[in-house]
């Protein structure tokens, strides 16, 4: 499954990475053209049996094709294919967070070396009202990024631009953004229920996210092999956003502030808001609700790395 609109995709590039794999596998290339495609295909590359589908673009191309992979539920009668990824979007979280080289050629050969060798993972993955995501998923000001991000381009994307979008949004979220209220069902008698945050990033593994080549730290103990885990804080004001950002960037070990709240390994996290508010999963908008509510799905799926 190919996004040819992706950052970090040429047409010759795809072609060399197509060759590669066609050279040890039964290959069919499908590029997308539009929105949802990738989902399509994969579901149908899954109810046709068959056993491995490569992503090659960014983490949205990614998303859409661990959502069709995933369509027909997990523990079906029906076995589902592995899934690879070859990198070609500007950060390639997911990716990269496996271990995966950066460099689209790189990606492809440690791939063969996979299907070769048989070597895979497991990958637990949460679900956030029905929607799959891989590594991140945020109601709030993450959200309202990602939306204005999504306005302001069609294909590039760069951590410059990601951070006009952050200061844009910053002073509408701290002055203005909504009050949330999180349960934790699994968590234990007098702490299933905080109230009063202004930001929550729910994860599904560490790092959050990327600038360039610095890894973004948030939740050091979140991983695919555990739940999914909570990091909250309780006001969006200057002092207490770049403390955390400095303990981001830093790759703190253990984060830390008064109005931070963090919550490790969770089967479940629901997030309600005084009034509809945006949510992103994998850096893709998911719509406007007033209750959100992300579940893990520990050994969800196989991953060729």
């Amino acid at each position: 499954m190919v996004n040819p609109q992706a950052t970090a995709t040429t047409a010759a590039g795809r072609d060399v990475l197509a060759h590669a794999l066609a050279s040890d596998t039964k290959l069919e290339v499908l590029e997308t053209s539009y929105r949802g495609h990738a989902a399509d295909a994969a579901a149908q590359a899954a109810a046709d049996g068959f056993d491995l589908v490569v992503a090659h673009g960014g983490d949205g191309t990614v998303n859409e094709v661990v959502n069709g992979l995933m369509r027909g539920g997990v523990g079906t009668e029906h076995r589902l294919p592995m899934l690879g990824v070859v990198p070609g979007g500007s950060a390639n979280v997911f990716a990269r967070a496996l271990g995966l080289p950066r460099d689209p050629l790189d990606a492809t050969h440690q791939l063969l070396q996979a299907i070769e060798g048989g070597r895979s993972r497991s990958v637990g993955l949460g679900k956030a009202n029905g929607r799959w995501f891989t590594f991140n998923a945020g109601v709030g000001w993450d959200a309202e990024v990602v939306a204005s991000v999504d306005g302001l381009r069609r294909k590039q994307a760069s951590p410059a631009l990601y951070g006009r979008a952050t200061l844009a949004s910053y002073a509408r979220q701290a002055l203005r953004g909504p009050q949330l209220t999180i349960e934790l069902p699994g968590a234990p008698p007098g702490y299933r229920v905080l109230e009063g945050l202004r930001l929550a990033l729910i994860c599904n593994t560490d790092p959050w996210t990327y600038l360039g080549r610095r890894p973004v730290r948030l939740l050091p103990n979140c991983s695919f092999d555990r739940g999914l885990s909570l990091f909250g804080l309780r006001n969006l004001r200057l002092p207490t956003v770049l403390r955390h950002v400095g303990q981001a960037l830093r790759g703190a070990a253990e984060p830390h502030g008064p109005h931070l709240v963090i919550r490790d390994d969770q089967p479940l996290i629901r997030v309600m808001s005084d009034r509809p508010v945006k949510f992103q999963v994998d850096g893709d908008l998911a719509g406007e609700q007033k209750s959100v509510e992300f579940t893990a799905v520990p050994d969800a799926l196989q991953v060729a790395v």
